[in-house]
């Protein structure tokens, strides 16, 4: 029998490069983008199997905490705990609480921290993958998935792998991470084989991870130590203590953990992966299901004269006549419109409209411009 894994579904992230549909009240892991399911309960789905996979712990803000549950259980995937962060502190925070709270029950449980925004096409390769990291995970290995590029893209972290590890069938050292490279760079990673794209899934023991945690990033356990122990709760929902964890410093766990450990490891795998990081991903990811004209429209939309678009209307009648390659996307309060190849800047303009709420927005019925750096 294969042993259990046991999935810690990471449900905290904006999503700010699918505004207007993400927003911080309800951000796109908790919509359904990709699928008739939310992208949360898609990514429970991937690992709800019991006889592979443990009853799943859930982080996330804790004002999404009784939505995330409602939504496992509407999958029958029930979260045994749904961990509420009171501030967001990135991933090093979230994977020491889960850590903390599964080393109660089982100091060597192998746990299995997944984005539950992100979509995986080969569940098949995906299982295999998991299957050989959870084997180095139990032999002392922190271990990450390593996806195999097939393109020269600037939006992702690289990992470069290293020399096979004995007796690890399938993983590799790591040699180095890398931030988001430049195209020059990116191209120069594609052409050399070793590089990887950062999938942000890593899978470990909870006991190593936490043993790591204190010798590399001893303020962030402490302070997740103390939240998770003067929380408070009712059922599945618990609220971490608001000013421990709240203390605990913001870094990725590869920053905090990964860069400086010297029990990584890499397994490198192909499973159809995508962040859905931003509009023009979406349309990659359900380009098959389109129209002829290569449309994905979703919606009251209609189209005329448009191809290679993504259309989509959460609120009135939307009608695009003449365009190519874009994104038109309207809700009830909000419409954007770009040119799908420049969706990465969502992320700008979003970031401009949260200044301007912060300044006071302009008098009635003045536009608000802003130039495009």
């Amino acid at each position: 029998m294969t042993p259990v894994i046991r999935p810690v579904i990471l449900c905290g992230g904006s999503g700010t490069r699918l505004w207007p549909l993400s927003r911080p009240e309800r951000p796109k892991q908790l919509l359904p983008i990709a699928a008739a399911e939310t992208m949360l309960q898609q990514t429970a789905v991937r690992v709800r199997d019991p006889a592979r996979f443990g009853t799943p712990l859930a982080v996330c803000h804790e004002r999404h905490g009784a939505t995330v549950a409602e939504q496992l259980a509407g999958v029958d995937c029930a979260a045994e705990r749904v961990l509420m962060e009171p501030v967001g502190r990135n991933t090093a925070a979230a994977a020491a609480v889960a850590a903390l709270a599964a080393a109660g029950d089982d100091p060597s449980a192998v746990l299995a921290l997944m984005p539950a925004d992100h979509v995986i096409g080969d569940l098949d390769a995906f299982q295999a993958a998991l299957d050989s990291a959870a084997a180095a995970a139990r032999a002392g290995r922190i271990v990450t998935l390593g996806v195999r590029p097939d393109r020269a893209e600037t939006g992702f972290g690289y990992i470069r792998r290293g020399a096979p590890l004995e007796g690890l069938d399938g993983c590799c050292a790591v040699d180095a991470f890398t931030e988001k490279p430049n195209r020059t760079t990116a191209e120069q990673y594609l052409a050399d084989g070793r590089y990887l794209w950062n999938a942000g899934l890593f899978i470990f023991r909870a006991d190593v991870l936490i043993e790591e945690m204190e010798r590399h990033a001893p303020e962030i356990v402490a302070a997740c130590r103390r939240a998770l122990e003067d929380g408070t709760g009712e059922g599945a929902l618990w609220h971490l203590e608001a000013a421990a964890f709240g203390s605990a410093p913001a870094q990725p766990i590869d920053v905090a953990v990964m860069e400086r450990t010297d029990r990584g490891a890499v397994v490198p795998v192909e499973m159809g992966w995508s962040d859905v990081g931003s509009w023009q991903a979406l349309h990659e990811i359900l380009a098959n299901a389109g129209d002829i004209d290569g449309n994905v429209v979703v919606g009251d939309c209609v189209v005329a004269g448009t191809d290679g678009s993504y259309v989509r209307s959460d609120g009135p009648l939307v009608a695009v006549i003449g365009m190519s390659g874009c994104a038109v996307v309207a809700t009830e309060d909000a419409v954007l419109v770009c040119p799908l190849d420049r969706a990465q800047e969502v992320k700008t303009l979003v970031d401009r409209l949260s200044e301007r709420r912060r300044k006071g927005a302009a008098a009635e019925g003045e536009p608000i411009v802003h130039p495009v750096e």
